[in-house]
């Protein structure tokens, strides 16, 4: 998710997350005067949730009167007076929403829930007044009829562009009575998107498992350790404490032996905001769907999935369903030849008993230490965070010859840490913090965003202020914060969002966006270094004995790399496809969201009962509160370009090639949204990305990948694993209302 310029910003991100405030005012506010701060970060140890409304207040008061400058300017409308003066407006507005957003995701407190419904239509009303304000839009207008004879620079006819279609996007082309509607469906979008948060943020931290130490079988030590902590910060010393959190959830039903206790936690998963109280989130389903898809027949488009795609690189929605169902078919048959497997251990378990989705973990697990005699538990003393941080930084400075210091700046939290960011040549490049473990008020997952954002000012580059906040598993006793491979993969796919936020060197703000299906390019690039073995051993060390990850074991990684790559790939596939059809309705009527979530994937497309979507739809915060609406689908897109940008380094025979590096870098992750992203990836990689590596990275292509001097023999995709028919990826819509951007919360 990527750069979300002025209030729309703070509409998704504090949307995203829960949402904040206190209503109380202060003579001293930190956003009413210079930061006095090392590197320009916020003062932190100052900022409190009072003085965030005062802020927006006073930051929307001149926002209007810088827009109500350009108005009435009775000079002829040009790029400078108009356009220009337009991407400088909301400076001070858009500072405290980055801000407000992200600690509305990182560290949200009562107070800062307090005036959640009270802001968010406030900014909202903000963002319509402006968008929908007919001198100004006149006046954009007529800039950019006259675009063809004012010899702007290829930058400034991009923004130029990209700014009329925002307007347009926003409904500046509706009749009176359209844009009163608008209004009303924006407001009200606004409110279910923060009762959706709230009652999901609830129902995270509701929910305990507690346990005696004789219900314990077959967790590891390390389990079990970080259940008996959790549990007596709860005030139950002697229990064991199992939460939603996924560092809990996923270890819990990767080991435990009892079936019973595997179900009830794997339940109470599934079923958030899902128990017809309160706290249910199926009638704000219903008003997302019936409001979202109203706003898209006003502003000229079929269904509100086709409004989104429009505005990305796929262009259509066929060219989104297209992808998706050729990963769909090879992907579900190899998840059923997983189950196959499963089945025959479990049988012997539980002979009367029938595979469910709570064994899939479990027996997964049994079958990796069958059939390539490795488990996580082997491998995590040799993935202690701090190793896997040094592994990032290694990487980066391999790279782009870029380090990193701890320095001592105001925290927004105690466990947060912060480090300066120095170019190849020593220059400051941005600062960077990290804050890596779940608690109360913290939302699920992990993401990066600003705090400060890449500007120029005065002709000055102002440096970024950038965060990663993580949930990973806590450090337990004396024991440190040990990852497992996922959460390591995790770390490095942060990290690629950070280094594309450090490296921006653009010069308006209004480009600073890319699309959607762009936007996880340079973080999932960043996933094919983490296990390679030139870099494993580089910060695989095992936290004890400080020894080396060992050659044996790494060969084991690389053999089982393909392993349950067809669960994973059909749970993503099948979340990506639930959000593109609920949003693809075209006419809407009252609906049931679980037995519409039934038919689409089980009814039209086979998903096995053993399979779970990633996401169900009460708890589907990235398409309802979380900018991602019929845009799941974002991750696979970008997968086809992060697997075919790696084969740059493959081909180049030097997997840290300083040279394509720099051309990444200077040529992706520097120009933020300059140019469209296919004419970006283009100029990067001399042609059309192709799925090839995508598809044998996911073990659905019956093709070798190309040899490379660190890769071990890869394992042989199963029978079946074909797609017959690949091809590139569809060229962008040439149309220029397909040029914008939505806006979205921290990127993921």
């Amino acid at each position: 998710m990527k750069r979300i310029p002025g209030l729309l910003l703070t509409l998704f991100l504090a949307m995203s997350f829960a949402s904040c405030q206190s209503q109380k005012t202060t003579d001293e506010n930190p956003f009413f005067e210079p930061w006095e701060t090392p590197f320009g970060v916020p003062p932190f140890d100052r900022i409190r949730a009072e003085h965030f409304l005062p802020a927006l207040e006073r930051g929307m008061s001149l926002h209007d009167a810088e827009i109500d400058a350009i108005v009435t300017n009775n000079d002829a409308p040009t790029f400078e007076n108009v356009i220009l003066a337009y991407d400088n407006s909301g400076e001070m507005l858009d500072q405290v929403a980055l801000i407000y957003g992200m600690l509305c995701a990182a560290e949200n407190t009562p107070e800062m829930q307090e005036l959640q419904e009270q802001v968010m239509p406030l900014l909202s009303a903000h963002e319509d007044k402006i968008r929908l304000n007919e001198a100004l839009f006149a006046k954009v207008r007529a800039v950019y009829d006259q675009r063809a004879t004012l010899g702007l620079d290829a930058e400034q006819q991009r923004l130029l562009e990209k700014t009329y279609q925002s307007f347009v996007r926003s409904g500046a082309l509706l009749d009176a009575g359209q844009k009163a509607r608008l209004k009303e469906i924006n407001e009200e979008l606004s409110l279910a998107a923060v009762r959706f948060g709230q009652n999901l943020l609830f129902e995270n931290n509701d929910y305990v498992l507690l346990l005696d130490a004789d219900q314990l079988d077959g967790l590891p030590s390390n389990v079990r350790d970080l259940a008996a902590e959790t549990a007596a910060g709860m005030g139950k010393k002697g229990k064991y404490a199992f939460t939603l959190h996924k560092p809990s959830l996923i270890p819990f039903l990767t080991y435990s032996s009892r079936r019973e206790l595997r179900e009830e936690l794997y339940k109470a998963y599934l079923n958030r905001c899902n128990h017809d109280d309160e706290h249910d989130n199926k009638q704000l389903i219903n008003d997302f769907i019936r409001l979202r898809t109203e706003k898209a027949h006003l502003l000229g488009y079929p269904s509100y999935a086709a409004y989104v795609v429009a505005d990305e690189m796929a262009g259509t929605t066929d060219a989104v369903y297209s992808l998706l169902e050729e990963i769909w078919t090879p992907a579900l048959e190899s998840a059923r030849k997983e189950l196959a497997e499963m089945q025959e251990l479990f049988a012997k378990d539980q002979p009367d008993g029938e595979f469910a989705s709570w064994d899939w973990w479990y027996y997964a697990e049994k079958i990796r230490k069958q059939k390539y005699s490795l488990d996580e538990d082997m491998l995590r003393p040799y993935f202690s965070l701090g190793n896997v941080q040094g592994g990032i930084f290694y990487l980066a400075n391999r790279l782009y010859g870029i380090t990193f210091q701890p320095i001592q700046v105001p925290l927004y939290h105690p466990e947060a840490s912060a480090y300066e960011v120095l170019d190849a040549d020593q220059s400051h490049l941005g600062v960077l913090y990290f804050d890596f473990f779940p608690r109360d008020g913290k939302g699920q997952g992990a993401w990066c965003g600003n705090y400060v954002e890449q500007t120029y000012k005065d002709g000055k580059r102002v440096a970024p202020v950038v965060s990663i906040v993580c949930n990973f598993t806590r450090p337990a006793g004396d024991t440190p914060a040990l990852l497992t491979l996922d959460e390591a993969e995790t770390l490095f796919h942060e990290f690629g969002h950070a280094l594309h936020f450090l490296f921006h060197d653009v010069k308006y703000r209004g480009l600073t966006e890319v699309e959607g299906d762009f936007v996880e390019l340079p973080s999932q690039i960043m996933e094919n270094w983490a296990f390679t073995p030139e870099v494993l051993r580089q910060y695989a060390v095992h936290y004890r004995s400080g020894d080396v990850i060992p050659q044996h074991l790494i060969d084991k990684m690389r053999r089982s790399e393909l392993f349950n790559q067809g669960f994973m790939t059909t749970e993503l596939i099948a979340a990506a496809l639930s959000d593109m059809d609920i949003h693809s309705i075209s006419e809407y009527a009252p609906l049931d969201p679980m037995a519409f979530e039934h038919e689409v994937l089980a009814e039209k497309r086979g998903l096995i009962p053993q399979i779970e979507p990633r996401y169900r739809y009460p708890y589907f915060s990235h398409i309802f509160d979380g900018g991602y609406s019929a845009g799941y689908y974002f991750y696979t897109w970008a997968e086809v370009l992060d697997k075919d940008a790696f084969e740059a380094f493959r081909e180049s025979g030097d997997l840290f090639n300083r040279q394509v590096a720099d051309d990444f870098r200077r040529k992706i992750l520097a120009r933020g949204g300059s140019e469209d992203g296919m004419t970006m990836y283009r100029a990067f990689r001399g042609k059309e990305p192709d799925k090839r590596a995508m598809l044998r990275g996911r073990g659905l292509l019956d093709e070798p990948a190309p040899a490379d001097s660190l890769a071990a023999p890869r394992q042989e995709p199963s029978e079946g694993f074909r797609v017959k028919a690949v091809k590139p990826l569809p060229k962008p819509a040439e149309d220029p209302a397909e040029e914008s951007s939505v806006t979205r919360p921290p990127i993921c």
